[in-house]
C-alpha cells in the first residue's frame, strides 16, 4: 500500500552551537511509512560512520522486504505481526554491521550509536528504539513520549533515585545503556501503537529534548503542525538558542486520513475466526 497521500513527512537536522559537524543520521521512505532516525557516538566522524550505517542498512533492507512480504501479515513463528520481526531481524544486522566495522577498523573502534525507527501500516505503527532518541505524539491537545530512554539517568527515575525534574539538571544525560554497534548482539524495544488521523508524531535525537523542554516542544507542535517543515525548523532552532550543544535531528510524520491494510476476502474470513 503506498502511503503517499496518508503521511505528511518533514524533517530537519542541524550540527548544533558546539559540535564542529554532525554525526546524526536521518532517512524516511513515504511511500512504504518508513522514518529512521540514527544519533552517532564515537571518534573523529566515527560516529557519523556508524548512524550512516544504520539508517542506510534499515532503509535498503527493509524497502528489500516489504516488495516480498506486508507489514501486517503474521509471523508464522512468533505469531506476531510481519513488521516486528522485519525490525528486530534487521536492527539485528546493522549492529552486526557497525560492530563488525569498529572491530576491523581502529579508526572506528568503540563507535555506535542510537536508533528509533517507525514503521506505519494498517492505522498502526511499530516502533524500535535504542538509546535516548525518541519518539512523541501529539493527539489533539495531548503530548507525550511514546519511547522510553535507555540511559542512565531513566535508570534512576525508574529507581526513584531522582525525579524527572532534578534529571534535567543532570549532568549524565548522554549515559545511554543500549546502542547499536557496541556489542555483538543487542536488543531493540518494540511495541505496536494505533495511529489516529490528524496525529503528529516526532522522532528526535536528544539533541533537541536536552535543550528544549517537553512543554515547550510540545507548544510548538500544537502552535505550528499545519506546517510541518516550518515546525521542524523552529524545534531545531529553540534548541540552538538554548545552547545547542549537541547535533540535533527531528522528523515529523502526520497521519492525514485512515490506511487500512486492503485484504482479500481469505483474510477477512479469517478475521473472523480471530
Amino acid at each position: 500500500m503506498d502511503l503517499s497521500g496518508v503521511l505528511e513527512i518533514a524533517s530537519c537536522t542541524d550540527a548544533g552551537m558546539v559540535r564542529s559537524h554532525n554525526e546524526d543520521s536521518i532517512a524516511s521512505d513515504q511511500e512504504r511509512g518508513l522514518v529512521v532516525l540514527a544519533d552517532g557516538m564515537g571518534g573523529y566522524n566515527a560516529g557519523e560512520v556508524a548512524s550512516g550505517m544504520a539508517t542506510t542498512v534499515l532503509v535498503t533492507e527493509i524497502q528489500q522486504s516489504l516488495r516480498q512480504k506486508k507489514p501486517f501479515d503474521i509471523d508464522e513463528q512468533s505469531g506476531l505481526p510481519f513488521a516486528q520481526t522485519l525490525l528486530r531481524e534487521q536492527i539485528a544486522k546493522a549492529n552486526t554491521s557497525i560492530y563488525q566495522a569498529a572491530q576491523s577498523q581502529p579508526q572506528y573502534a568503540g563507535m555506535g550509536t542510537t536508533l528509533v525507527v517507525a514503521l506505519f501500516y494498517d492505522n498502526r505503527m511499530t516502533v524500535a528504539h535504542i538509546g535516548d532518541s525518541r519518539l512523541y505524539r501529539l493527539r489533539g491537545d495531548d503530548f507525550r513520549q511514546v519511547t522510553k530512554d535507555h540511559s542512565l539517568l531513566q535508570e534512576q527515575i525508574d529507581s526513584g533515585m531522582i525525579t524527572p525534574q532534578q534529571a534535567r539538571l543532570s549532568q549524565n544525560k548522554n549515559l545511554v545503556t543500549r546502542a547499536l554497534g557496541i556489542d555483538p548482539v543487542v536488543e531493540a524495544e518494540i511495541h505496536d501503537y494505533e495511529t489516529l488521523p490528524d496525529d503528529v508524531y516526532l522522532l528526535c535525537s536528544d539533541g533537541l529534548c536536552d535543550m528544549v523542554s517537553d512543554e515547550d516542544i510540545g507548544m510548538t507542535l500544537q502552535t505550528l503542525s499545519a506546517n510541518l517543515r516550518l515546525c521542524a525548523q523552529q524545534l531545531v532552532q529553540m534548541a540552538n538558542d538554548n545552547g545547542g550543544r549537541d547535533n540535533i535531528s527531528v522528523i515529523l510524520v502526520r497521519v492525514r486520513k485512515g490506511y487500512s491494510a486492503p485484504r482479500g476476502p481469505l483474510s477477512r474470513l479469517f478475521g473472523w475466526f480471530k
